[in-house]
């Protein structure tokens, strides 16, 4: 029997890298898209470079979650990471909006697996007593590298070049590449193994259906047009049809049967609500900032850091405490503090301060932290080996799925409100179209070129707008707690309590595992 060490500190090293550029990388292009329109045109395309990403990794999450459980962690992590550097590579030389679009699919394929398949080896290295805190800071980076990536881009942009927010990547991958090829070993399976195609092909194409549906629906088509209408009704259709393959498969992508435990199905709604939640505070918060406050781009970004800071402080915590209770004692007090900040978020004004505004983010930071940490490992308990993979994806998946229906709900909330009350101000169906779309009022030289008490009826309507967005929102974090309270019953992380009589492989893994190290079997 041929028996390889892995060394855990460069393999954590190396996974931390792949968490920290495949989550930067959803955000990080935000402040750099001006100078990116203004150099490669294609204004009208802009918004797909966001969306190829997203809809790139939804699909490829689960997939290869499920392979590597199938073929093994490593594989599938050092393939992520080699269509994530070439992405990156061929975003950076990119010289139209066509070719960039194009590109960031290539980036959002390789993130849909260096995300789910990160967590998951952390089950596969240490042991109970370990994850947790391993978890927490995992959340962390996560959390830290979501919202720091407006400041870094803005940053490259402004003071390099556009292109090395992508090019950065590419030292950072080759680190990672390094680190897992040489450090980690994981138990590669033996035998023939069956993929199954029926159902990935099924899964993404229902998905894209969806997917296209909520990014061209009352944008450049409207809702009830035969167009989305028709989207909408192929991912129906599709999914049905996926779910039947799944019932009869081998060894389906989806397995269904994990949605007869409770605590699963809640773990997997919870992840959905709070992708919603998550997003509505990283995108609105940063617009009253801009367009009600009237601070800069920068400002607006910074804006985030209260609640990165607090959901690093709230992940760490978590990591340290998922051991002392049970999952759903702490998703009480996370949905509870959601619950208390989305409500203050909801009574923002034209007169809230910057201060104020800043207090109300810890708080947000201080809720979703926690979740990182314990609906990774409510997702896990109990679950066989061979499903730890396609578990891991799913929150990841539902987490992504949820932030996209969550910016489209929240999108046409805003844009419908903030109509309504211009034209409720100013009697001028004209104006209420001319500025219903909140980033005319982000130009200065729009704000510059308006009559004081003009300005001022807009920035009221803009900032009461995104407070009705936030008192719509409200019911997410209310529908988690429900869920919490009602199916997460009283499961908790299971320490082992290790036996002194058991000498044998048990004891050398022990010492081995106290020693930073782990061991598998080859």
């Amino acid at each position: 029997m041929d028996t390889k060490v892995s060394n855990t500190k460069f393999t954590v090293a190396a996974l931390l890298i792949g968490i920290f550029m495949a989550a930067l990388d959803q955000t990080i292009v935000s402040t750099a898209m001006p100078t990116i329109v203004a150099e490669l045109g294609g204004l009208d395309k802009f918004i797909w470079v966001f969306s190829a990403y997203m809809i790139a990794t939804v699909i490829a999450t689960p997939i290869f979650g499920k392979l590597s459980d199938m073929y093994g962690r490593k594989l599938f992590f050092l393939a992520g990471l080699v269509f994530f550097m070439i992405g990156s590579a061929l975003c950076g030389t990119a010289t139209d909006m066509i070719q960039l679009i194009i590109y960031r699919v290539i980036q959002g394929i390789g993130a849909g697996a260096l995300m789910p398949i990160a967590f998951t080896v952390i089950f596969d290295i240490f042991p109970p007593e370990k994850r947790g805190k391993m978890q927490g800071l995992f959340g962390a980076v996560f959390g830290l590298s979501s919202v720091f990536g407006p400041i870094l881009g803005g940053y490259f942009t402004d003071q390099i070049s556009w292109e090395w927010i992508f090019f950065i990547n590419i030292p950072l991958g080759i680190i990672a590449f390094v680190f897992l090829s040489r450090f980690y070993f994981d138990k590669l399976a033996k035998g023939k193994q069956i993929i199954d195609w029926y159902g990935i092909v099924l899964f993404t194409s229902s998905i894209l259906c969806l997917m296209f549906a909520l990014e061209l629906g009352g944008k450049d088509y409207a809702w009830g047009s035969i167009q989305i209408v028709g989207l909408f009704a192929f991912f129906v259709l599709l999914l049905i049809s996926f779910l039947l393959v799944e019932r009869k498969a081998s060894a389906p992508i989806l397995p269904l049967p994990l949605f007869k435990n409770k605590l699963f199905t809640a773990t997997q709604t919870v992840s959905f609500l709070y992708g919603a939640i998550l997003m509505a505070g990283a995108t609105y918060i940063p617009l009253f900032v801009q367009g009600v406050i009237g601070g800069s781009a920068t400002n607006a970004g910074t804006t985030l850091m209260p609640m990165m800071l607090g959901i690093v402080a709230s992940s760490v915590i978590g990591g340290r405490f998922i051991d002392k209770t049970s999952y759903r004692n702490i998703m009480l007090y996370s949905t509870l503090m959601l619950c208390v900040s989305i409500f203050l978020l909801g009574t923002i004004s034209v007169d809230t301060s910057n201060l104020v505004i800043t207090i109300y983010m810890i708080f947000i930071g201080l809720g979703v932290g926690v979740s990182f940490v314990t609906l990774n490992m409510s997702a896990l308990h109990k679950v066989e080996g061979q499903y730890k993979g396609v578990v891991t994806s799913l929150v990841v998946f539902f987490r992504t799925i949820g932030s996209a229906l969550g910016i489209t709900v929240f999108g046409a909330i805003q844009v419908s409100q903030l109509r309504s009350l211009i034209e409720q101000n100013f009697n001028d169906p004209e104006m209420a179209e001319q500025f219903g779309d909140a980033r005319t009022l982000l130009q200065p030289e729009v704000r510059a070129g308006l009559p004081d008490n003009v300005l001022a009826g807009l920035t009221s309507a803009l900032a009461d707008s995104i407070s009705f967005v936030f008192q719509w929102s409200v019911v997410l974090p209310a529908i988690s707690l429900v869920v919490v309270v009602l199916m997460m019953g009283k499961a908790r992380l299971e320490i082992p309590r290790r036996d002194k009589s058991k000498t044998s492989v048990l004891t050398e893994e022990s010492d081995h595992l106290v020693k930073d190290r782990s061991v598998t079997v080859e």
